[in-house]
């Protein structure tokens, strides 16, 4: 008795779930049709407003695609497609099973329409609201729309690596159509959708490889093609399109995927692309820029294991008009530039400085310079390096410490300051990263978001604003409604004379009046300058960075290794050629610009290294002062730092 009770449950547990499918596709039947004709297409277009990218915009119909395309993609992904109403039932309970009993998510369940359903988005949140979308969606997709037409959609929109849509994909693999595609190739494409980085040929091709062996292999378990077939296609030699031809704007796609996250923050979006037939994203990418930058790269950073990122940027604005996140996106999407953090080494230094001159101090401000080691509560010591462990053991400048990068100096500085000083300064710049308040944070030992140290010296490149970086200009639906405009609201955080001042002396990392005991930072790259730049190179065991800029134009790099191995003095100066040679080939045929002098700024010409009034016969140099601070013939300044231990 009990167990007849037992077995009408489960029998009316299945009815009522059978009755609620078919109610609620019958419901699905009378809601409107989808319009997913060139749905989940987006359509990037340049500062120019040229399009560069369209994720729909090479649509092709299902009988103009390889046989073998399509029978390799159903062999891999739903071998069941065309006996389902989108969803596999018994597939589910044994992927729960499998899944279950490895206490892994091996195993997925999605069908094809499931799949195309979560392409309608923009982004992939799991939240079981949008999962539940993505079930009502592939309802209505399947009581609207052929399987044909489903699976149509599914192959114009699907990633294959970086390329979206199977036309695209096709072109840029193999310079053919997806119609031509052979057994051999389409198998290799139709493997690529599971993982699109790990199983891209042209970023691992014995990953590759063996995906392709396991989409032949269910080709033949599903008695598509014969193992023959099968075996004659996996030993076909392939030869790969964009591998061959030297491809210009290689490192393009990471602005592409920058501005596509940007995509996703933007609350004014409708998150299905069903809601607006589509998008037009107006970016701010300047493809003059990006080829510079990319060609700089290419032609001065000769180690082919290093990697790199680097923007330019409109500091007026904030206009981000070039990006790279790395050497090859075929090798690596990860892009370095939008989610890396990295020690920033001495590019921490002008906000510091930019402190020390809010509290006083001036370009002419001394402070020995000699081996240090710091001592304090408890008795922890600090022991700071100058670079190559020189010291000059004599007071210098603050002129000089900034065109040295003298590292015994900064850490003066901000204990002198106090240890919140650095981190309020850098909040007040907008740097989102949290960071300690240690003697180490004044050389650079946090680590920092590129994107973030861009915000911070747009500061200073624009006489005090704070400005947001971003990427995207304005965003439309299909019928150019527009849907989101970027609305820029400079907020002045800094005072615009201290800003001349520091800027002023950041040109110093270049100047040859500071050729002395030691060298200035960027003094090898002088002889490619053709005009004045603010500069501050940084350099840790494991990093090189350096920003530097004109009123017109913000650039910032670097370089490292993703597993922090050591870099060499070579990579620095790799580092620097690139910067030079990105700001030389961009600003060329402009008029030189440089900041007018405050009114509230005198510049006096002053000895480089001690500060001091230039006198009879010895080198000067015209350092700048908010005027009643500026030294005086008879000018001495004693060390404003507190007592510490020496060796």
């Amino acid at each position: 008795m009990r167990r007849r009770k037992k077995l009408l449950f489960i029998i009316c547990i299945i009815l009522f779930f059978i009755a609620s499918y078919m109610g609620i596709y019958l419901y699905a039947m009378i809601s409107p049709r989808l319009p997913i004709d060139g749905a989940n297409g987006y359509y990037l277009y340049d500062n120019s407003e040229n399009l560069y990218n369209a994720a729909s915009e090479d649509w092709i119909s299902l009988d103009n695609i390889s046989s073998y395309l399509v029978e390799a993609t159903i062999a891999a992904e739903d071998k069941n497609f065309y006996n389902h109403q989108g969803f596999d039932f018994l597939r589910i309970v044994k992927a729960l099973f499998v899944n279950i009993k490895s206490g892994e998510t091996n195993q997925g369940a999605s069908t094809i329409t499931q799949q195309y359903s979560k392409n309608l988005f923009l982004n992939f949140d799991k939240t079981w609201k949008r999962k539940l979308k993505e079930a009502w969606i592939t309802i209505r997709l399947e009581s609207h729309y052929s399987k044909d037409e489903i699976l149509e959609g599914y192959l114009n929109s699907i990633n294959y690596g970086g390329t979206f849509g199977i036309e695209n994909a096709s072109q840029y693999y193999f310079g053919k159509s997806a119609n031509d595609l052979s057994l051999a190739e389409a198998s290799m494409l139709a493997g690529i959708p599971k993982n699109p980085s790990r199983y891209s040929p042209l970023t691992n091709i014995d990953k590759a490889k063996k995906r392709q062996k396991v989409i032949l292999q269910m080709m033949v378990d599903n008695k598509y093609i014969s193992l023959d077939e099968a075996q004659n296609a996996y030993n076909t030699s392939l030869n790969y399109h964009s591998s061959k031809k030297e491809e210009n704007l290689m490192m393009i796609r990471y602005y592409q995927d920058a501005v596509m996250d940007e995509l996703d923050s933007i609350d004014t979006i409708p998150a299905s692309f069903l809601d607006t037939g589509g998008l037009k994203i107006y970016t701010n990418l300047d493809m003059k820029a990006q080829s510079i930058l990319e060609e700089a790269s290419n032609d001065n950073i000769t180690n082919d294991e290093i990697e790199l990122s680097g923007v330019i940027m409109d500091p007026k604005s904030g206009k981000i008009l070039a990006l790279t996140g790395g050497r090859n996106y075929n090798k690596s999407q990860y892009n370095r530039a939008t989610k890396a953090t990295r020690q920033v080494g001495s590019t921490i230094k002008p906000f510091l400085y930019y402190s020390a001159l809010e509290n006083g101090f001036t370009a002419s401000t001394t402070f020995t310079s000699e081996k240090t080691t710091f001592t304090f509560e408890n008795n922890k010591t600090y022991t700071p390096k100058n670079y190559n462990d020189e010291y000059p053991n004599k007071p210098i400048s603050m002129a000089a410490a900034i065109a040295y990068s003298d590292n015994i100096y900064a850490v003066k500085t901000h204990l002198f300051l106090g240890d919140n000083n650095l981190s309020s300064i850098i909040k007040r710049l907008g740097i989102k990263n949290s960071v300690s308040e240690l003697p180490s944070l004044a050389l650079g030992a946090e680590e920092i978001n590129m994107i973030n140290m861009m915000q911070g010296y747009a500061s200073l490149a624009n006489e005090g604003y704070k400005v947001k970086p971003h990427f995207i200009n304005k965003v439309t639906d299909i019928e150019g409604n527009v849907l989101y405009e970027y609305n820029s609201n400079p907020e002045n955080i800094l005072n615009k004379n201290t800003v001349y001042v520091l800027n002023e002396l950041l040109t110093t990392t270049s100047s040859k009046e500071f050729v002395d005991y030691n060298t200035p930072t960027c003094y090898s790259i002088a002889p490619k300058m053709s005009r004045k730049y603010a500069i501050k190179s940084g350099t840790t065991d494991t990093d090189n960075l350096i920003f530097g800029y004109t009123p017109d134009v913000l650039v910032g790099l670097w370089t490292g290794y993703d597993d922090n191995k050591s870099v060499d003095n070579k990579d620095s100066s790799n580092i620097k050629n690139t910067w030079i040679d990105i700001m030389e080939k961009y600003l060329d045929g402009t008029k030189e610009n440089w900041y007018k002098t405050p009114n509230n700024v005198v510049g006096v010409a002053v000895d480089p290294v001690s500060g001091k009034i230039a006198s009879d016969g010895s080198k000067a140099k015209v350092l700048y002062y908010i005027k009643g601070t500026e030294p005086s013939s008879d000018y001495t300044l004693d060390d404003l730092i507190p007592t510490v231990k020496t060796e």
